[in-house]
């Protein structure tokens, strides 16, 4: 008993490691049924940024009405971590798309 109280909050640091799209869209996707949450799509894509040296994936979720709200994901110690757990993760917006020229046929 005294051993496995040892390893408890032995200080060691959490270890980051970046998700793939896949796999960040599969756990987001779990985590939100798991709270029965109505979604209807999710997308995920490597953002470019990087939070403790880990490539952070932002995954649009549209919850329908249109709403849609940007999760912002990697892994912590194996285990999905959002913006949405943990502010400190950079997850502003992204300007992508806005500047795209729309032609009609």
């Amino acid at each position: 008993m005294l051993a496995l109280l040892a390893g408890c909050g032995s200080g060691s640091s959490p270890r980051f490691t970046a998700a793939t799209p896949r796999v960040a869209n599969q756990l987001l996707t779990e985590r939100l049924k798991a709270k029965y949450l109505t979604v209807h799509w999710i997308a995920c894509v490597r953002n470019g940024r990087v939070y403790k040296g880990a490539a952070i994936v932002r995954c649009n979720v549209n919850f329908g009405d249109p709403h849609i709200e940007a999760y912002c994901s990697l892994l912590r110690d194996g285990r999905l971590v959002t913006d949405h757990d943990d502010p400190a993760i950079p997850c502003r917006h992204e300007a992508a798309g806005w500047n795209a020229s729309i032609v009609g046929s």
